[in-house]
């Protein structure tokens, strides 16, 4: 795992100074790679690529990057693994193709001199950004994988072609001009990410997973898709596995082993996280079941109430008899990462449970350098309570007029989230278990102001939305169309639940969850790697009937017939917590003054891109304890604190 970045600049500047001006922005990556760095440049064509390596695989000198192939043709930075290099180079080989060392870069390289490079792309298995540089046709490629693990950003600033793994090795290079993008604010107001392709900044842009930019002199890059997780959805559900429960459940046991054992190859120690639930659990057992020794395992626990899964983590770590390390992390220790977020994630993000992400991953880098996780579980398998709870919402509230939709939802805000919280204690006593509730007071309150859309994929919309009119926050904002809202995708894939589990899968998870993981892991040299994630067992599971998915209210079904197989199911069944932290209550608490500073209404009209009443009113209703704002709250400080640190003006 490691870190690239580069130019192509108008030719003309001395070789120096772009050697000079590549380390530059290399360096800015050197917590992506701290164990070797390197810079090639060209001046004849002004071209220059930067790279810092965190050893994993070949961790002799001839895994050094920049790269050259065996012919001189082609220049390579590549940030990933691959995980089938070893039959692609056993191919190469037979070929007549011969290898200096055992890098998985190399077989990259060989690959693209041997079929060449749009050739080589779709063979190519595993996470990955990749820069080549075919100095024969003079043009530079740029590839990211099928579901977009690892990050590339990219821009056109005058006659320079910036490119890397995060922004801030672009703002290293002297032509890079930070003017912020009011219209990607406005979807990061509403999603609490910047989706693909835009990003904070005009004139950059994320290359969207699964796709490759062709860039040659004096031309816009050309974007092509080599593979299309719409149209892998749409195949699957067009052709349905006709199967047995047994059936399936061996055919997916034998799909994660494989991915599993692909991820535990490494020339350095590996382990993986465990929160105690079905998806990192699952890895883990997977794990276990294919080593010799115990698996290093690493769980992060807090001393706050519904907020643990530590204990739930340690009991299914003695029973797989792993090498179990847990840290239990207080208040004042999660709160002091805060000041590191806007660094890490280089752009504003507002998932709070970046937080734990970060702890666990600190955690493990002092015993591992890569960490299998259960990244994507949710949303290959309907693991999310809000697909059921949007379904019901939907069929419970479409047939109702609007104004008594209007009413209803007027009634219920009327009445503070405390109070709700009051009522409903009274009631938990006679539901059923399965169906209580953390936080009911603050969801009665997200439901009142969901319902009353006009279709279920607006009420989804708004279901996943923080600020529902983020235009009305933006100063000069204009909110850009995005998927969620593409009437086509009714036909191609009908069911309700199916659609938000694609929606999930092409939005949040590369956009937030997998930018979460990358930013938190990376920042602390730490490689993480999601075996779930590995697209032969992504297009297999939409293959599968959603029965497989949820069955009788529960989710994973199909997943959890064979984490039962290593793991009692007394272990595992239980309410789903999820990996957060209580913001609402630190807000008004020990952050108050941090965030007081952030909010503060002179300071908002000064900067000129939010709008204060608004903010302001949320701010206020949630110090009272009318309605827990801190989702809202939470995205506009990361902002604030983003642009405190990072803007360029």
């Amino acid at each position: 795992m490691c870190g690239i970045t580069g130019f192509w600049q108008t030719a003309g500047e001395t070789e120096d100074d772009l050697r000079q001006q590549i380390v530059l922005m290399a360096n800015t990556l050197f917590h992506r790679g701290p164990d070797d760095g390197g810079a090639w440049v060209d001046a004849e064509v002004g071209v220059g690529l930067g790279f810092r390596r965190l050893a994993i695989l070949d961790l002799s000198p001839t895994g050094h990057q920049p790269m050259f192939s065996s012919n001189g043709r082609y220049v390579i930075v590549f940030n990933g693994e691959i995980y089938n290099y070893r039959e692609l180079r056993a191919e190469l080989e037979q070929s007549g193709a011969r290898f200096r060392g055992s890098s998985d870069t190399e077989v990259i390289l060989e690959g693209c001199s041997a079929w060449g490079v749009e050739t080589t792309i779709p063979r190519l298995w595993g996470m990955f950004a990749i820069a080549v540089w075919d100095r024969q046709e003079r043009k530079l490629i740029l590839v990211r994988d099928r579901l977009g693990k690892k990050p590339l950003y990219y821009g056109q600033f005058g006659g320079a072609m910036l490119f890397g793994s995060e922004l801030k090795t672009l703002r290293a290079h002297s032509v890079f001009r930070g003017e912020i993008d009011r219209d990607a604010l406005a979807l990061y107001m509403r999603h609490g990410y910047i989706p693909v392709p835009y990003s904070i900044y005009q004139g950059v842009r994320k290359l969207a997973a699964g796709h490759y930019a062709v860039v040659r002199a004096g031309q816009p890059p050309v974007i092509h898709c080599y593979w299309d997780v719409r149209q892998a959805v749409e195949a699957g559900l067009a052709n349905r596995l006709d199967v047995s429960e047994a059936e399936a459940t061996d055919s997916l046991d034998t799909l994660l082993r494989d991915a599993v054992a692909r991820r535990m190859i490494a020339d350095v120690p590996l382990g993986a996280f465990l929160s105690g639930g079905v998806d990192s659990s699952t890895v883990v057992a997977l794990m276990q079941a294919q080593s010799s020794r115990p698996v290093k395992t690493f769980t992060i626990g807090f001393y706050i109430e519904g907020y643990n899964e530590a204990e739930a983590a340690k009991a299914v770590a003695q029973h797989l008899g792993t090498d179990h390390t847990e840290l239990y992390v207080t208040p004042k220790e999660a709160q002091a990462v805060i000041p590191r977020l806007p660094d890490l994630y280089d752009e504003p993000f507002a998932d709070s449970s970046q937080i734990p992400t970060f702890l666990i991953s600190e955690l493990a880098r002092r015993h591992v350098t890569v960490a299998l996780s259960g990244d994507g579980g949710d949303e290959l398998f309907g693991g999310y309570n809000r697909y059921q709870r949007t379904e019901s919402i939907w069929r419970s509230t479409h047939y109702l007029p609007a104004p008594v939709l209007s009413l209803l939802a007027s009634g219920v805000q009327r009445v503070s989230t405390a109070q709700w919280d009051a009522v409903y204690e009274r009631l938990e006593r006679f539901l059923n278990p399965r169906w209580r509730q953390r936080l009911a007071g603050n969801k009665l309150h997200k439901l009142a102001q969901v319902i009353g859309a006009g279709d279920p994929n607006a009420l989804y919309h708004r279901i996943v939305s923080l600020w529902k009119a983020p235009t009305e926050i933006v100063v000069d904002g204009a909110e850009p169309e995005t998927l969620l809202l593409n009437p086509l995708l009714n036909n191609s894939i009908p069911d309700f639940t199916e659609r938000m589990m694609f929606f999930d899968l092409v939005t949040y998870l590369p956009d937030d969850i997998l930018v979460k993981v990358d930013r938190a892991s990376m920042g602390v040299s730490l490689e993480a790697r999601a075996p779930l994630l590995d697209h032969g067992v992504v297009e297999w599971a939409w293959r599968l009937p959603l029965s497989f998915r949820r069955r009788n209210g529960q989710s994973k079904w199909l997943l959890r017939q064979v984490l039962h197989r290593y793991v009692p199911r007394e272990l595992i069944e239980r309410p789903k917590m999820g990996f957060g932290i209580p913001i609402g209550e630190w807000l008004t608490g020990p952050l108050r003054d941090w965030a007081e500073t952030l909010l503060n209404e002179r300071r908002l009209r000064r900067e000129g891109f939010l709008v204060s009443g608004p903010i302001r009113q949320a701010w206020t209703n949630h110090l009272s304890g009318i309605q827990n704002e801190s989702p809202r709250l939470w995205v506009v400080l990361m902002f604030q604190a983003w642009l405190e640190h990072n803007a360029v003006v």
